[in-house]
């Protein structure tokens, strides 16, 4: 029997943490002496790897001044959350959209610009850590859009690509299912516009979590 396998982003997919990312990056820019980054800007940035995110933000900078700036963004996000003070939270609905696949025998896996250890106290926070068979990481693989961390899912979870969906609210997160011969559904509530997710070419865009839920089950 084949293995119909659920991948998804987590930040703007899973969770809502654009004012902690946006935080961050403000403290990282002015501890290297760098201009405060517009917020809408570090917004449409978020699931690619840090260091790639960063050289978007700052095409300009040098090599030494990038690597500054992610090292000082990891800094003050793990403080944030050793304090106690970061909100992840999940979009409303996503829970039960995620238990609905699960109870019709899908599985479910990660595929996120954040660190393995971001990801893992994430979804500890919000009560998931047991729902997902696969967790992709920048920490293993290129950035998005390189399809590296859906093909290693696929492989990880025995599925084909053509039994698989990517779900995601960026272009990213579409065009890396692109290039891995996987079905990309987009998501309204994230970072980037619908109408940018379906001319990047997601086959649909959800509204809501319980219309994600009656795509994904349709397939």
């Amino acid at each position: 029997m084949s293995v119909r396998l659920a991948v998804f982003d987590c930040d703007g997919t899973l969770v809502d943490g654009q004012a902690a990312v946006c935080d961050s990056m403000e403290v990282a820019f002015a501890e290297v002496g760098l201009p405060q980054p517009d917020r809408n800007a570090v917004r449409r940035i978020v699931g690619l790897s840090l260091l790639q995110a960063v050289r978007q933000l700052v095409p300009e900078a040098e090599h030494e001044t990038t690597v500054e700036v992610v090292e000082a963004y990891k800094a003050s996000f793990r403080a944030t959350r050793e304090s106690g003070a970061l909100r992840e939270p999940l979009y409303p609905g996503i829970r039960e959209t995620l238990h609905a696949l699960r109870d019709a025998g899908w599985s479910l896996a990660v595929a996120t610009g954040k660190s393995d250890r971001g990801l893992i106290a994430t979804l500890a926070a919000n009560d998931l850590s047991d729902l997902f068979e696969s967790l992709q990481t920048a920490d293993r693989h290129p950035s998005k859009p390189h399809p590296a961390m859906l093909e290693a899912a696929l492989v990880e979870c025995g599925a084909q690509a053509s039994d698989a969906v990517m779900i995601g609210d960026t272009s990213f997160d579409i065009d890396m299912a692109k290039c891995a011969g996987v079905a990309p559904i987009g998501v309204a509530w994230g970072y980037h516009e619908p109408a940018e997710l379906l001319r990047a070419g997601a086959v649909s865009v959800a509204d809501a979590p319980s219309q994600l839920t009656e795509l994904i089950l349709a397939r």
